[in-house]
Formats: C-alpha cells, structure tokens, sequence
C-alpha cells in the first residue's frame, strides 16, 4: 500500500536526467477535491504521560521459561483530554494473579520485560473485529486501487496480498529478536481472528492452540536492549499498527545493575508516533491522501508533559511512527542555559549499549531505538523542557507532510528523592563496546536496489515482488556486506530480520544514470552479466557512519537518497536448540527470513524481500524458498 504515498519515486523513463519532486499535495488514491481531516486545535501539555504496564510471566506454564497470554482485541483510548474517546486495537496480557484484571492500555500494549537468555513463550489470541477499523483502505487495495495495491513491474503479475474472505489478520513480530523463523512473525505466518491463516502458517505446539492463535518460543539470546513487538500482517500492517498494535519488549541483563544506570522510575520509555483525530476524537487515517500525520503522540497521548526530578533519567525512545522520521532536540528557556538546547548522551542504539557520546540532537527513523541519558540536575525547580523535532519533512528529507515541531514537555518538580541521585555520570560510564566487523576484499557483497518502475507506485528489491520465491541464499556463519542502493528523492529505514549489524559507509551514486542502465537492463531480459555495475555510478568517496551508527549495534538503518548504503552482517546463525522444551521451536536449514522497508506503507506494498540461511551442503543456486514462498 502506498507507494502512492512515498513520493520516493525512481526517475521515470524520457526523464531526461530531471528530478522529479516529491507530491506533497494528497497524492493517494483520492481526488484533488477530497477533504483531507485535520486534528481540531488541542492544548498543549495538558495530559501526564503515561507509561505502558509491565506484563506478569507465568512460569508455571513451561518450564525454564516466561509464558504469556496476549490477547489482541478491540477498545477505545483517549489520545488527549478535549477528545472524545477512539475505537482502538490494542494487546492485553493475562494476568496470572487476577484473571479478572488483563494488563494493557487499550491502545498498544503493556510491556514485556525479559531476562537476557531467559526463554520466553507466548501464546497470541486474535479476538478482534473481522471488519477493519479502516475498512476503506481495505476495499480499496482488493478492489485493485492502483496507488494502494502491489502492482510489480513486468513480467510479474499482481497478486492480491490477503484473501477475498479476510479484511483483518494479523501476526506478532518480535523486532530486534535472535529469533526462530516459525516464531519471528513474519508476514505470511498471519492468522485472522476467525482462524482463517495465510498458507505458509505454521505455529508451534499445534495441539495446544486454536485457530485464532498462535504459539510463539523467543530465545531472548540478546544484548541488554530495548526490542519492540507489533503487529507484520501481510498487505495490511500499516492500518494495523496505525490502530495500536505495537509494545516495548526490554530484555535486561542482570550485568547492567552495576552500570550506574537510572533505574526504576527514572527510565522512562517514549514510543513516539504521529496520528489525525476526527473532531469527535476518533482515529483519521490519511495517508492514503498525503504524506504522515498531524499531530505527536507519546505512549498514546498527544503533547503529554512528565514530571521529572533534579536528576538524571534514561529515556528509551522508539519511533513507532508509519512513515515519520523524527529530528529531536531537547529545548530549554533562554535563562537558563546560555544555549537554549539541553545536550544529552546516547548510550545505546537498537541492538543495546554502545560507548556513550554527547549530542545535541538525532534523527531517529521508523523503527529504530536510542537510548538516552537526560541530566535535569541541574535545572531549576519549574523548568519546562519541550523536547521538539525539527527539519524532518514528511517524507524525509524533503517531502510535504504536516509538519510538527512540539511533542512534549518535561516539568522539573522535585529534588532528587531517595537520598539523592546514585547514578553515574554520562561521562563514566563504563558501558560494552562493540568491535568493528571485519570485512576484506573477499567478503561477499550483495545488493539491493530500491526500484520503483512509475513515480507513485509500487516499490519492490531489485524489481521482484514480495511473493517471488527467495533468491539470495546465505552461508550459515558468514560474513556479508549488503549494499542498499537508492536512486529515489526519499530515505529509506532498512530492517533485517534476525540479525544485528553495523553501518559500514555511504557512497553518493549518479541516480538518474543508474536508474537509466537499470531498466535498460529489466527490458532487455535481467542477464546477469548485464546487470550494471554499481561502481561505475560512483560519485565521491565513501562516507563514514553518522557518529550515533558508528559502532552501535543495530536492526534498521536509514538509506539516503541517491545514495549507497552499505551495513556489514555476521549474525547469520539462528538459533537451531529446542526453546523451552517446545517441539519444532529450533531452526531447521534451509531457513527463510525476510527483510523490507519500515515505512509501513511502503512495506505493504512491496517493498519487502525473502532471504535464506542455509548450509553448508546447500548447493543450489536455484528458487529454494526455505519453506516460504514455494506455493506462490
């Protein structure tokens, strides 16, 4: 869905080498004359900030491992006091203490808080409606919408991404996790909440679930970081997550106890998404008419405030936005600093902690994690601290979405409680560190090329479509070096499944001469051999990582505009023990994962890719699909 959307168009044939620019203007599926809704005018932090609950494990379930309930079903939320309440969609987590008494929010969903290689399990029930909260993007895609609907280019044909009897399935992906493939949730294990499954569904310990859910074993075998689970279903995540389908998922270590961190109450988590409220307070989704939405949301309230202490917090920021990138600083009145932004130290990125380092501000895209230390000591009592976003068009960097500068404020209150702030200073803090990979001339290179065939349409890898069997076939335990190349106006977030990695470089590439050898060579049949050769299209040396990627561990990175994008990989080895005593829990090769674009929208429609891990007895070089994707 959405390509529409993206504005991140490839230059058309006849293009003469011009750029084309980003439509800003409702460049969906609807008229020119169609009303594009607008959150009424809202008082700024007025509403506390709330904070996700933890869920409660029950261990009793199996044993050596965590288990939860999680239920995803339907219920209301208001986003801000002068709104009436919305229908939402939201995970709840049974609470073995009190049957009566499920842990959630209604919008999202409680936090699961894990120990680092402590198994958890997790049964997933789908209860919710069998109509879609947004049934008209629904109608619109199977009705062939050709702005919203996975169009490939030639000679592939469309293909309808859900059944004719289903406008609502869904399946559970754990982000960031060293996980299993028949646990990873990808988008094809989806299920519905009247047990109608995608073909290649397979979920463990069959006996034990019905149709309408699903069992899932996580190895939790992570650095101490902040994961996050939401909802992948095919054709249809981007309306599911939009209606409140995500959570945190923490693994902690009990290493970390003696870091010197905040702890408690003074780590704080801000999941940051932008959504448009009807005047009755109700959700608008637009994005089939123009480029991100209207208004800020953290944790489920639109411009909250929180009241911090004289202290230092750690603040674990996800962006679980669809398609917004966010340039975030911390502003503080003029009298108090004799510059009005507040610094910070990043201590860790999404696969955990990494050397720390001072900044003044980041650029955090869709799915991607910072963790934070914010020092508030030495800010008088009744200071306002806005934490604001700036020069981040939707889409970034250049597009014409709504823009929002103000998100939320932090109101200094209180002196330290407790005897005092015990956490270490930022600047000693002895915090893991993370060697570079080791990459040679030797090491295996493959690319992506970020193809889209017209300006607002569909997106796909190397001009294949999600359905095609996978291609690229992975040697367990090795290196590889993946090359993102994108000749579009828009960036990109990259999220590979399984696996960390680190950014090794950028490199700027003559767009309009690539993309015009490219489809010379899709018309002329995809030889190999004819292929062009990135380096040939070259344009200046490479570009080291942005300082906050360099050395940090991470599952999406963010691929520039006329730019190559290079990240390095050696976690390609998934876990093969059984998990927690379940039958088929482990990994069997050949084994499948995929990797895709988290812009939602552009992900349902198309931009999206199966790869395969397999061993060393794998000889083919043929269309072995790992056990998903044969049947299309």
């Amino acid at each position: 869905m959405a390509g529409a959307m993206g504005g991140a168009a490839m230059l058309p044939r006849g293009a003469g080498g011009q750029a084309y620019a980003s439509d800003g203007h409702g460049h969906g599926s609807a008229a020119a004359n169609t009303p594009i809704p607008h959150t009424p005018k809202l008082t700024k932090y007025v509403d506390p900030l709330p904070i996700p609950r933890t869920a409660i494990s029950d261990p009793s379930v199996y044993p050596g491992a965590d288990y939860y309930d999680i239920t995803m079903r339907p219920g209301t939320w208001k986003f801000h006091q002068e709104l009436g309440s919305a229908k939402v969609w939201g995970y709840w987590a049974a609470n073995p203490h009190d049957p009566r008494k499920p842990i959630g929010m209604g919008y999202l969903g409680p936090t699961l808080s894990v120990t680092r290689d402590h198994p958890t399990v997790v049964k997933y029930r789908n209860e919710l409606p069998t109509t879609h909260l947004f049934q008209f993007v629904i109608d619109k895609i199977r009705n062939g919408d050709p702005q919203l609907t996975p169009t490939p280019p030639p000679p592939y044909k469309p293909i309808q991404p859900f059944p004719a009897n289903v406008n609502v399935w869904n399946v559970v992906h754990q982000h960031g996790g060293f996980t299993a493939p028949q646990s990873d949730g990808m988008p094809l294990q989806s299920f519905s909440p009247d047990g109608i499954r995608a073909e290649p569904y397979s979920g463990l310990y069959p006996s034990r679930v019905k149709p309408n859910e699903s069992i899932c074993a996580y190895t939790n075998h992570d650095r101490s970081c902040m994961l996050w689970y939401h909802d992948h279903g095919m054709g249809m995540t981007s309306v599911n997550v939009y209606a409140g389908l995500a959570g945190l998922y923490r693994v902690g270590d009990p290493a970390d106890d003696r870091l010197g961190l905040p702890r408690g109450e003074f780590e704080v988590p801000l999941i940051l998404q932008d959504r448009t409220f009807h005047p009755d307070g109700s959700l608008a989704y637009t994005m089939t008419l123009r480029e991100g939405e209207d208004t800020p949301i953290v944790n489920g309230k639109a411009y909250p405030y929180l009241e911090v202490e004289q202290r230092r917090y750690r603040l674990r920021v996800l962006n679980a936005s669809n398609e917004r990138f966010w340039r975030l600083r911390f502003e503080v009145p003029e009298d108090v600093l004799p510059q009005p932004i507040l610094p910070f130290w990043l201590i860790g990125t999404d696969g955990g902690l990494r050397s720390p380092l001072q900044m003044l501000n980041f650029l955090i895209s869709p799915a991607e994690r910072y963790d934070l230390i914010v020092d508030f000591t030495h800010m008088p009592i009744g200071t306002k601290i806005k934490l604001t976003n700036y020069n981040a068009p939707v889409h970034y960097p250049g597009g014409g979405g709504p823009e929002i500068s103000e998100i939320m404020e932090f109101h200094v209150t209180k002196r330290p409680s407790g005897g005092g702030d015990r956490s270490t200073p930022p600047k000693k803090l002895e915090l893991p560190t993370t060697a570079p990979i080791k990459v040679t001339a030797r090491t295996r290179r493959r690319e992506w090329v970020l193809y889209q065939h017209k300006l607002f349409t569909t997106m796909t890898f190397n001009a294949v479509p999600f359905m095609e069997p996978s291609e690229d076939f992975i040697k367990a335990g090795s290196t590889e070096i993946w090359e993102y190349i994108n000749p579009n106006h828009d960036a990109h977030p990259m999220h590979v499944h399984l696996v960390n990695f680190q950014v090794l470089n950028r490199q700027p590439i003559d767009a309009a001469g690539y993309q015009d050898q490219y489809e010379k060579w899709i018309d002329s049949g995809r030889k190999p051999e004819d292929r062009p050769v990135l380096a040939n299209y070259l344009t200046g040396p490479p570009i080291p990582p942005d300082p906050d990627e360099a050395l940090s561990r991470k599952d999406t990175v963010k691929s520039y505009p006329e730019t190559v994008t290079r990240i390095v990989i050696n976690e390609f080895d998934p876990p093969t023990e059984r998990i927690a005593g379940l039958p088929g829990s482990g990994t069997e090769l050949p084994a499948t994962y995929v990797q895709h674009c988290h812009i939602l929208e552009h992900e349902d429609d198309d931009l999206m890719r199966p790869w395969t891990i397999v061993g060393d007895d794998h000889h083919s070089g043929g269309d072995h699909a790992g056990g998903f994707g044969e049947h299309h």
